[in-house]
């Protein structure tokens, strides 16, 4: 008993695809705008394939398959870049609205430990190692500047510290991000970090660090 195989849709198929794939909404916000046209162009030229029985002589299956998988990937292409910026604006370490010091983290990230809010407390705490870092002229303040980025730069000047910098990084990640559940031993090995950072001399210049 022959059967199509799957990986060869007919038409009719195809076209469905292609809409249902083309009509997710990260592509119509990753679009630039000026391919909102296309888009609707492109479309309608793919539904033109419905065609009646007097109509011309349809395009073959496997034709249409591999040019609605060339636009498929194009989209994706051209798409991936603003979705990769979105990603890493929602990853900056700092809230853009929020302008705190390093003390205020820290009473902030003590009052989420007396809460038993261990995330934000982590999260909290992070920032403060940072914005200490920044408030004593090792780190230039840096809009956009993520977790990763704030923890390798903190290695050059405090070398010593540089794998517990690392898992700071990933620990303020995955809690922030990533919706990973905290306690209080990450909360105090965090703390510990930022009480080391804050006591140590850092062993290159500001003017070395960009």
């Amino acid at each position: 008993m022959a059967a199509e195989p799957p990986l060869l849709p007919g038409a009719d198929e195809a076209r469905r695809w292609a809409a249902e794939e083309l009509a997710k909404p990260e592509y119509r916000d990753a679009a630039p705008s000026w391919l909102d046209t296309v888009w609707q162009n492109f479309l309608d030229w793919l539904l033109s394939f419905g065609g009646s029985p007097g109509d011309a002589a349809p395009v073959p299956s496997p034709v249409i398959a591999l040019v609605i998988a060339a636009i498929i990937a194009a989209a994706v292409l051209l798409a991936r870049p603003r979705l990769n910026a979105r990603a890493r604006q929602s990853a900056d370490l700092f809230e853009r609205e929020t302008a705190l010091a390093a003390q205020d983290y820290r009473a902030r990230a003590e009052a989420a430990a007396a809460d038993g809010r261990w995330g934000d407390a982590v999260v909290d705490r992070f920032r403060a190692v940072v914005r200490s870092a920044e408030d004593r002229t090792i780190l230039e303040p840096q809009p956009g500047r993520t977790a990763d980025e704030a923890a390798q730069a903190l290695s050059v000047p405090f070398p010593g510290e540089s794998r517990r910098l690392s898992r700071a990084a990933a620990s303020f990640d995955g809690i922030r991000y990533g919706n990973r559940p905290a306690g209080s031993a990450e909360y105090r090995e965090m703390a510990a970090l930022d009480e080391a950072l804050d006591a140590l001399k850092p062993a290159a210049s500001p003017a070395a660090l960009s």
